[in-house]
């Protein structure tokens, strides 16, 4: 319920820091004392008293009932209604909501209230022209597609048993105990363990130790955790393992044949057809990861022209969210929240980054105009779509209904930033490798 408080509010207002202010706001009882009565008569109407039909309960009892719910109401509503006329009038660029405190000594007959509250910077784009960013170049050529093959054949592989010593891409059976200090340590114990030689599985001094070893064999060696190892009471510690190779088996990968491409989607099993749809989904790949590079180096360089402060307010609202997506992810794996006491604070560095960003971000989209155009998003989201069996369907889909499109549009809009930036920097091309990229094994 509001109420014209013109001339019964008076204000002070004090800058604390660069983004905190207190704002010092007196308002006349008498504003209050109306707003209670309107209130109470609102509740009149319908209000419920044993004797009484509805509505026709006398206002002194109404009064004596509900007077200290709607003056309650009443004080709330002001305050909210007097601080947002102010914050208007005096154009206040309020982040979050306002921390409402009573003065201690108002004049006679006003109510006085202290509104502590934070505003946005004032951001002012920066000079990128003198940042240095190198942007990582990559064309995918027959050795990558060739590469690629050969990477999707081994994970097609089967093993066979052979009497051979294990080399790199086979597959063991093996027993092992791992010793500290003469005693078994926790989960330094397995039998028929199942590994697969430089694979990543343990770590590369324990697969190293392996290699060689033939069925049948047993081996004794030293092996030091690293220092950030996840087991806290094994990180940096040297142990002893005894390891015994029941079994080795040789990978024997599938044929570049028909069935093979028929197995990556190409229904007929033409080879030359299976050949070029890798090399676009590879090229597709690789401008993703690249561009997700650069974008990161761009929004790196962002930061750094705009050293601006940002509201405390936003920073722990970001946190939170953070966090409720966090506990999200790990109800999705099937874990339990409770057994990973995640806090908001773990993400304060990171919330504050992003909150600097988009207020960044969108003084420079304002500026510069750099907003999504339509054209833009359509592209994109037929560029999303191609990889699909149907993609007129797909690019459908995200059009009936507006609000779908709003991720593209997001993305298109972080697009032409990167775009601005990498326009005005000092920009050079740095080839680099495949396998880098592609984070394959070589």
């Amino acid at each position: 319920m509001q109420t014209n408080q013109e001339t019964a509010v008076q204000e002070t207002q004090a800058v604390v820091n660069p983004l905190e202010r207190r704002l010092d706001m007196t308002i006349a009882l008498e504003v209050i004392d109306k707003d209670v009565e309107q209130r109470l008569k609102k509740m009149a109407r319908t209000v419920k008293m044993p004797g009484f039909r509805p509505g026709k309960v006398p206002m002194n009892l109404v009064r004596q009932q509900y007077d200290y719910q709607a003056r309650s109401e009443a004080i709330g509503a002001v305050v909210e209604q007097s601080f947002s006329d102010k914050a208007r009038e005096q154009k206040l660029r309020v982040a979050g909501y306002p921390q409402f405190e009573p003065l201690k000594e108002p004049s006679p007959g006003m109510m006085g209230f202290t509104a502590v509250f934070e505003v946005y910077p004032d951001v002012v784009v920066g000079d990128v022209s003198a940042q240095q960013i190198e942007k990582p170049t990559l064309s995918v050529s027959d050795a990558e597609v060739d590469k690629t093959l050969e990477f999707l054949r081994k994970q097609q592989a089967s093993f066979e048993e052979t009497s051979r010593a294990a080399a790199e891409g086979d597959r063991v059976v093996i027993d092992f105990t791992g010793r500290r200090n003469g005693e078994v340590f926790q989960g330094g114990q397995a039998s028929d363990f199942v590994m697969q030689c430089g694979g990543g599985q343990m770590l590369p001094d324990f697969e190293k130790a392996v290699l060689g070893m033939s069925a049948g064999e047993t081996k004794t060696f030293d092996l030091t955790f690293p220092e950030d190892y996840q087991a806290k009471d094994l990180a940096g510690q040297t142990v002893q393992f005894e390891v015994t190779v029941k079994r080795v088996e040789a990978a024997v990968l599938p044929p570049l044949d028909a069935e093979f491409a028929k197995l990556l989607g190409v229904e007929d099993g033409d080879l030359a057809k299976m050949r070029e749809e890798v090399k676009q989904n590879l090229e597709r790949e690789v401008k993703k990861r690249l561009d997700a590079r650069i974008k990161t180096r761009v929004m790196d360089v962002l930061v750094e022209v705009h050293p601006i402060a940002v509201p405390k307010a936003l920073v722990a609202a970001e946190s939170e969210q953070m966090t409720r997506a966090a506990i999200q992810d790990l109800e999705s794996r099937g874990m339990s929240a409770k057994n990973v006491p995640i806090q908001p604070s773990w993400f304060t560095a990171q919330a504050e980054r992003r909150v600097k960003l988009g207020l960044v971000i969108a003084e420079l989209v304002k500026e510069k105009q750099l907003f999504a155009k339509p054209e833009q998003i359509r592209t994109m989201v037929e560029e999303f779509a191609e990889p699909y069996e149907t993609p007129s369907e797909v690019v459908r889909w995200y059009y009936e209904q507006p609000q779908r499109l709003a991720n593209f549009e997001s993305m298109v809009l972080e697009g032409n930033v990167v775009d601005w930036v990498l326009a005005n920097a000092a920009v050079s091309e740095k080839p680099v490798m495949f396998d880098e990229v592609m984070g394959m094994r070589p």
